[in-house]
């Protein structure tokens, strides 16, 4: 009983290490992002600049590259393959000008590419079923901006480094649609801990989950890398040390796992082929 209790137990410390050790040995200066702040139609975040700035610093202090647009042309595959990863900061509605920028997105996640998503990038190309794949769902509904707290769900996991095991903060409970199974969830909304003026809808929005609801993830998804969290409405956020560690440790997860854009193992022709 002793010595498999003990094997148990080296087996997670030895699991532990390897998670750690993995997103560690990240060499920053070999690492280049681009941030995407383009948005369609609709309500625009003010946290954008403040975003982009807190990863130009992060940038700054950990020896990595960053870029900056707004432009979609960008997306294209002689482009993409320079980048590490790609971080759609508060995204919203359509972002590109069409198929074939979308399908320099999906190449770059086939070729095994990274990505992070913050805040509003549910609520990004609601129309395109594979970029609501890599999301897990789409934005549905988000009760009103409120202190509540959020718990880690899995501490040993590297993207959660340093995250406070419950974590109160004032940010929106993003709640989504059609959700697709696949993304691991590491960090959950509190939904007892919200205001009781929306709890029916709440609920209803809710829909099989009960007490926690996902607020950030990890999905290996078509080849490619991703981290999403959906806080980081507040532009205070991005000047707090907490949520620029929730962030950071997000991005240092997504590039711990990148190795090299392979585009040999690309393989759509076109934005909206069914997925392999």
């Amino acid at each position: 009983m002793y010595k498999a209790s003990l094997l148990t137990l080296l087996f997670c410390l030895s699991l532990w290490s390897n998670i750690h050790a993995q997103s560690d040995r990240v060499n920053w200066k070999r690492v280049k992002v681009l941030v995407y702040t383009k948005n369609g139609k609709g309500y625009v975040h003010d946290n954008i600049p403040f975003a982009v700035a807190c990863i130009q610093k992060l940038g700054q202090e950990h020896g990595f590259k960053v870029d900056t647009t707004a432009k979609p042309d960008a997306f294209s595959e002689a482009n993409l393959g320079q980048y590490t990863a790609l971080i759609f900061a508060s995204t919203n509605n359509d972002v590109f000008d069409s198929d074939s920028q979308r399908l320099a997105l999906r190449r770059y996640i086939e070729s095994g590419g990274g990505f992070v998503g913050i805040h509003s990038v549910l609520g990004t190309e609601r129309n395109w079923p594979w970029f609501k794949r890599m999301m897990g769902g789409t934005f549905l509904w988000h009760p009103r901006f409120q202190p509540y707290k959020l718990r880690v769900l899995a501490a040993q996991h590297a993207s959660m480094t340093n995250v406070p095991t419950v974590w109160s903060k004032a940010d929106e409970c993003y709640f989504m649609k059609e959700l697709s199974p696949g993304p691991t969830v590491v960090l959950a909304h509190d939904l007892t801990t919200l205001g009781t003026e929306e709890a029916e809808k709440i609920k209803t929005s809710a829909g099989a989950f009960n007490e926690l609801y996902p607020a950030a993830w990890y999905y290996e998804f078509d080849g490619g890398h991703t981290w999403c969290t959906a806080l980081g409405h507040d532009k205070k956020d991005y000047a707090d040390p907490t949520f620029v560690n929730h962030l950071f440790q997000g991005l240092r997860y997504v590039v711990g796992q990148v190795k090299t854009i392979n585009y040999s193992k690309a393989y759509a022709q076109t934005a909206t082929e069914a997925i392999r």
